[in-house]
């Protein structure tokens, strides 16, 4: 693999996995543009490990609470008086939808679904409905999610196994219809993704180890460094656009995508 190959996967890779615009979306445009050799399992793993601990860093606060909450429900405190505790069991139970899907669903959606085709329509359709939910944005905020966005989003975030549809980008839907001002869904949204993306890494690392280290390790490198800048300033700027402005420029560049990719699929 050669570094530029590397790079410029790895900033795909960092800045589309957390923005409501399908990093699935990005990524399969690239074979269609070059003529570059598939990047291999473990490359695959050291950019979603990378992006993983992007997040975790750079919400770490919020983690260290969730984690001393859900402790202290399990010691006795009740849910109803410790936020950050029913904060993460909300964030578990989220997770239990995607999980489920994913261990049922997997052959069909790598086999099946992930071409060309579906991800233009994917990106198009839950762009609109993006635009739909964003339209009128709630006033609540993280620590007062309640267990309808809890179960919205995970069931959303089940169908976002689809290619095109973007966690991310689906999960803030999911807030944003059930009442979270838009920083706090995409602040859900990014929490719910240290669970899932830390349940997919384990899962990429175990197949990684049957399969073999199939990447040079210069490359491999590089690629999980630019994954993990790139993501971390994507969230941190992402998050003060969206104080600011609302999500009609992702669902804009959606529907672009997918246009593209459709007229690509001819």
């Amino acid at each position: 693999m050669e570094l530029i190959q590397a790079v410029v996967l790895a900033l795909i890779q960092g800045v589309t996995e957390f923005l409501p615009i399908s990093s699935t979306a990005h990524l399969i445009l690239v074979p269609e543009l070059t003529s570059w050799p598939d990047q291999g399992l473990s490359f695959d793993v050291a950019l979603n490990t990378a992006t993983w601990l992007a997040v975790v860093i750079y919400f770490r606060s919020d983690i260290t609470g969730l984690v001393r909450g859900f402790f202290g429900t399990l010691s006795g405190r009740g849910i109803r008086e410790n936020p950050d505790g029913r904060l993460a069991w909300m964030v578990l139970v989220a997770t239990i939808p995607v999980g489920m899907a994913g261990l049922l669903a997997h052959d069909i959606v790598a086999e099946r679904l992930r071409t060309i085709e579906v991800i233009g329509v994917s990106s198009i359709f839950w762009g609109v409905v993006l635009w739909a939910a964003d339209r009128r944005p709630g006033d609540t905020e993280v620590r007062d999610t309640g267990w309808l966005t809890a179960i919205t989003a995970g069931v959303f975030q089940a169908i976002s196994l689809i290619p095109g549809t973007s966690r991310s980008g689906i999960t803030m839907t999911a807030g944003l219809f059930t009442g979270l001002t838009r920083t706090a869904a995409a602040r859900f949204s990014f929490l719910l993704a240290v669970m899932v993306g830390g349940l997919a890494g384990a899962k990429e690392g175990v197949d990684m180890v049957r399969a073999g280290w199939d990447t040079p390790w210069l490359a491999l490198s590089v690629g999980f460094a630019v994954a993990f800048v790139s993501s971390y300033f994507a969230i941190h700027y992402f998050l003060k656009m969206i104080s600011r402005t609302s999500m009609t420029p992702f669902v804009v560049y959606r529907i672009a995508l997918g246009v593209i990719l459709l007229l690509l699929a001819l």
